[in-house]
This record gives structure tokens, sequence and C-alpha cells, in this order.
């Protein structure tokens, strides 16, 4: 997308996009802070894989029935203050994680905490936008690759506080405020005044054919968004646990699977623009599905503390830039009304997540978690197969 601002960005806009930054930070390294003390947890409430599964799976529930009211918040708070004041409020949500006594009160911080994650998602997504309109070039990738960057140091903190037998209500709180503290820091610094849109320059619409065919395309682009979902849940629910469970490793690695395939699909997003632009979004997705099939089935048949690792950093590296394809070619699809593809394929996206954690919880207690995990292993196949529905061209032509 080109804008009608072609001036270099000044102080202030500079200012803002560091500041957006930080509050994708923070929003990562919430969740990830929580991810490796899931052993933890759920020893604590002598629960089961798939309890623990369906309890996790509250999150997304929460996200898809908050994000309903993301508008709404929005136009009250402005996407700034939604933003920044929505990082305490979910920090908040987390730090009764350390407290519940049951299952049910789990399942419920989680959804509420969810919810508060998806409106300030909607929120930081929009004022992101809003200071690429105004930087004059596309700067949303780097936003989602601080957002990855935040995942792993929340994951490194977690799994060191796990290490050191840090009481978890310390730890959630520690890093409660820390996070806070720099969202809210954040917010001086973020656009003031309404989220107006700016006038931008974009291509006259292209002439709309039948919802058929772009029906059909839709349900694949959103088989892709599912299995992107399937790859980044088997790291944040699943990895710690595969870790201790069945690599048998130290409670101090436990979290090293999520921060390996954080660590990759970081890597992935940094430099994911530049080799779409040099393969296209195609090629490259279908190479990723296939990497992420071949580095987890390695780790699922030969369980070392090494090939997982190996095997989860592969899987997040080979769908580093699946969702942003899917979502790129659902926008663009012919005989839908402007904004609908994008959006199915982001809810179905979220589907995904809420699905995953029981399902893979509901297989690993009656198989076991190699098993359940087998669900990375489908996905990167069906992403060689569904991916030849992508545009094979970059993600932001110039």
């Amino acid at each position: 997308m080109s804008t009608a601002v072609s001036a270099a960005p000044d102080r202030r806009l500079r200012h803002a996009r560091a500041a957006v930054g930080a509050v994708f930070l923070t929003n990562g390294a919430l969740f990830a802070n929580v991810v490796p003390r899931y052993p933890e947890i759920r020893d604590s409430l002598d629960i089961s894989n798939a309890l623990l599964g369906t309890a996790i799976a509250a999150g997304p529930l929460g996200a898809l029935t908050g994000g309903l009211f993301a508008p709404a918040v929005i136009r009250l708070l402005r996407s700034a203050g939604t933003a920044s004041f929505g990082i305490p409020f979910i920090a908040a949500g987390f730090l009764l994680v350390a407290v519940v006594p049951n299952w049910w009160l789990l399942a419920a911080v989680l959804f509420v905490a969810g919810a508060g994650d998806a409106i300030v998602d909607v929120a930081q997504n929009a004022h992101g936008l809003r200071v690429q309109r105004l930087y004059g070039r596309s700067i949303v990738n780097s936003f989602h690759g601080v957002w990855s960057i935040g995942a792993v140091l929340g994951g490194l903190m977690g799994s060191a506080a796990a290490g050191l037998h840090v009481p978890l209500l310390l730890h959630l709180a520690v890093s409660g405020v820390l996070f806070s503290v720099i969202a809210l820091v954040a917010y001086r610094f973020l656009l003031p005044g309404a989220d107006a849109a700016d006038p931008v320059d974009t291509p006259a619409a292209a002439p709309r054919r039948s919802w058929r065919p772009a029906a059909w395309m839709l349900a694949a682009l959103g088989g892709l968004a599912l299995f992107g979902a399937l790859v980044e849940d088997a790291g944040a629910s699943w990895g710690a646990l595969f870790m201790t469970d069945v690599v048998d490793s130290p409670a101090a690695a436990a979290g090293l699977a999520f921060v390996a395939l954080q660590v990759a699909m970081t890597v992935g997003r940094l430099l994911g623009d530049r080799v779409v632009d040099r393969f296209g979004q195609r090629t490259v997705t279908r190479i990723g599905g296939t990497i992420a099939a071949l580095g987890m089935g390695g780790a699922l048949l030969f369980p070392s503390v090494g090939t997982a690792l190996l095997g989860f950093a592969l899987a997040g590296l080979g769908t580093a830039t699946l969702v942003p394809a899917a979502m790129h070619t659902a926008d663009e699809l012919p005989g839908l009304p402007p904004g609908l593809g994008l959006t199915i394929v982001s809810w179905v996206l979220r589907i995904g997540f809420l699905a995953s954690p029981p399902v893979v919880g509901l297989v690993a207690d009656h198989s076991s978690l190699r098993v359940g995990l087998m669900s990375v292993v489908v996905a990167g196949v069906g992403t060689l197969v569904l991916g030849r529905v992508l545009l094979n061209r970059p993600a932001h032509p110039a």
C-alpha cells in the first residue's frame, strides 16, 4: 500500500513507531511468561492434559468474544488508550492464574485475559497502521516481529523463573508490573487525537465477479490460517510439556521449545518480506510447510532435547510467513466486499487457536503427546497442498 505522505518521518513519528513497537513487545511478553509454567499449573491443580488444554482454549474463546467489542472500546478510549491501558488489564488477568484453586477458575481467568488480548491486538494494529500511513511506507511487519521478540523474551523469563523455582505469584507479579509500566510510558509517545483515516493512494477496485469462486478460495485460505494456528499453538500450549514428559528435560529447559519456535518465527518474519519479494508468497509458503513437517516429524520420531528444539525451530521458521500470506491473498479476492476476506480468515485463525489445545490434549490423553503433536506435521503437509492458492508475488509490491 502506498500512502500520500512521502516526506521523511519526523521525530514525533519515529517516537510513535517506537511506542507502538513497545506495546507489541509487552503484549507478546505477557502471555509468553505464563507458557513455561504450564506443567507446574497442571500439577498444582491436579488436572489432566485434556483439562489443561480445555482451560487454555478458554483464552482463544475469550478472544473470539472480546474481538466483537474491540470497535466500541476503541471508539471510547481511542486506539492509543486501548492498546496501552489494555496491557495492565491483561497482566492482572494472568496474575490471577497463580492463585486460582481449580480448573473452572483457571479457564475463567484465561477467558478474560484472552478477551483483553483480542481488544488490545486490534487497537495496537490500528494504531500501527495509522503510524504507517503517516510514515509513507510499510512498517507494520516490523511490529509483528517485535511481538515475536517479546514472546521470546517472555519465554526466557518464564523458563528462568521455573528453573530457579521462583514462586508463580511473584514471577507473574514482577513481569506484569514491568511490562505494564513500559506500555503506560509508551502511551505518552503514541499519536494523539482521534483515529481518523489518513488519505491514501489506492488502486481502483477490481471488478467484482461471482462470489462462488471466491468462497472456495476463501475456504482454502481459511485452512492455511488454521494450519498456522496449529503450529503456533503446538509451541505455546504443548512445547513445555513435550520437553518434560517426552524428552524428560529439566524444568529450566522446558520452555525452550516455545522459545525456539518463536526465535525462528521472529527471524522468518524479519527476513520474510525480502525472501517473498524474490521468490513469491506461494513458493516461500509451500517450501516452508515442507520444512515444518520434516522438522517436527524428525523431533517426534527421534525425541531428544536437540531434535525437539530443532523441530520446533523449523516449524516456526517454515510457517513464519504463512498467516500474513493467507490474509493478503484473502484481502484481494474478487467477488467479495472489501475487507470481508481478511475478516473471515482472521476469525478462522482464532477458531484454530480455540480448537487446537483441547484436541491435542484429548489425543495426548488417549494415545500420547507425540501423536497429538502430529498436528504440526499435518499442518505442514496441508500448507504444501493448499499453498498453491496463494498469490506468487510480494506481499507488499512496490
